[in-house]
């Protein structure tokens, strides 16, 4: 028997919406902020497939991810459909001077593995993580913001 353990985290950005979105769309710059993934490929062939790698100090795993659902500048909602089960989304709140992203994740555990994680310690441990790597992505988006040429 196995359970599904969720997290959510979000950031505001004094970015555009549309800068913000396209950051993440591109789905293979994750690793510049999110510490765990290593890598993210889109396959050439099924660009709706991507192939995930994340890896800490004594883990590694593997899967395969669909992208279920994709509104611009609002949603992007996947699932794993190979490898470790996982899905999410990551929601876009335009409030025209900044945007708030917000990240959502599950994933399956086994049963007695979710007794032990599904306490405050790690649920905790997840979250500030996961916070972190948004205020990684909002530097990053700061930062890449101020790349981009003036269109005044």
């Amino acid at each position: 028997m196995s359970q599904w353990l969720e997290h959510s985290v979000q950031v505001e950005v004094a970015a555009p919406i549309e800068h913000v979105w396209g950051l993440w769309h591109n789905i293979e710059l994750m690793p510049r902020w999110m510490k765990w993934i290593e890598s993210v490929q889109v396959l050439e062939d099924r660009p709706e497939l991507s192939r995930w790698k994340l890896g800490t100090r004594t883990l590694e795993f593997t899967w395969l991810s669909q992208i279920l659902q994709e509104i611009p500048h609002q949603i992007i909602q996947w699932e794993s459909v190979d490898g470790l089960p996982n899905r999410g989304a990551i929601r876009f709140y335009d409030r025209k001077e900044t945007s708030i992203v917000k990240l959502t994740i599950a994933y399956e555990v086994p049963g007695f593995l979710a007794l032990l994680m599904n306490n405050d310690f790690v649920r905790n441990a997840v979250e500030g993580t996961l916070q972190a790597d948004m205020d990684r992505f909002r530097e990053y988006a700061l930062s890449d913001a101020s790349h981009e040429p003036n269109h005044s």
